[in-house]
């Protein structure tokens, strides 16, 4: 009977990481559901919960672009022309590109977005509910793999038990009908993982990311001429801070950016 042993061994490996994964998929989605409702999220805020730090540091350099208080040139460099930052995220960029006054993009751009200015963003966002902590998303994956290992781990053990002589009352189908629950237990938990946990974004909690849809929706509708006047700025930065770069309309500003995205991006 040492099929049994081995078979409670496989249900007990697989009912371990399940169990894990349910847990931190459940803490990862437990979120206050009034979190976000009755404010509306800054620019920078939608910028972090759509894209992380690099993106409210794009956000920030594109902004002061766009005032003429920092040139972004073609070539890829950043200079300062108005060294007064109207807040922490500017004076952030202001200070990566260092008392010389001009900088490559790329690296202003890295150490904007690791300023303290953007971590503490990070954690007011967290402290909020509309962001997802980097525990979150590294126990989610964890016990996506743990559960892979586990299918894996019980499918080594039915072939082991499948190996041993088959007894008339105890034909070999049936032994394989027993490792295929645990197996088909662990398969599920993983197809149920990658339709539940897979589409969450990786900063925006489940609060975070209504907010977004709605900042979204209202981008789409009036990002088409955006830019136009000055009427547009904001709906055209809350385009950038959405979609990223891809959203900036000015060929300049889009030169400029697609020479930093040639020396590597998040």
């Amino acid at each position: 009977m040492v099929w049994v042993f081995l078979l409670l061994l496989a249900w007990g490996v697989a009912g371990a990481a399940c169990t894990r994964l349910c847990l931190a998929a459940v803490r990862a989605a437990s979120v206050d559901e009034n979190a976000g409702r009755g404010r509306d999220l800054t620019l920078y805020e939608a910028a972090f919960l759509s894209g992380g730090p690099g993106r409210v540091a794009d956000l920030t350099m594109v902004s002061m672009a766009r005032e003429r208080r920092l040139l972004l040139a073609r070539t890829g460099w950043a200079t300062v022309v108005d060294p007064r930052g109207r807040d922490e995220m500017e004076r952030s960029v202001i200070g990566a590109i260092g008392p010389g006054g001009q900088s490559r993009i790329a690296p202003v751009r890295a150490a904007a977005a690791a300023a303290d200015a953007v971590g503490g963003l990070a954690e007011r966002l967290v402290g909020a509910g509309l962001a997802v902590t980097d525990g979150a998303r590294t126990t989610v994956a964890a016990g996506v793999r743990q559960v892979r290992a586990a299918a894996v781990v019980v499918l080594a053990l039915g072939v082991v038990a499948l190996l041993f002589p088959a007894t008339p009352d105890l034909p070999r189908d049936l032994v394989a009908l027993w490792f295929a629950l645990p197996l088909a237990l662990t398969l599920s938990c993983l197809a149920i993982a990658r339709a539940e946990v897979h589409p969450y974004s990786r900063w925006a909690s489940p609060a975070g990311q209504r907010m977004l849809g709605a900042l979204t929706r209202r981008a789409a509708n009036g990002g088409a001429n955006a830019g136009t006047s000055p009427g547009d700025d904001r709906t055209y930065l809350t385009s950038v801070a959405v979609r990223g770069i891809r959203a900036v309309g000015e060929p300049d500003l889009r030169a400029a950016f697609a020479h930093r995205e040639q020396r590597g991006r998040d």
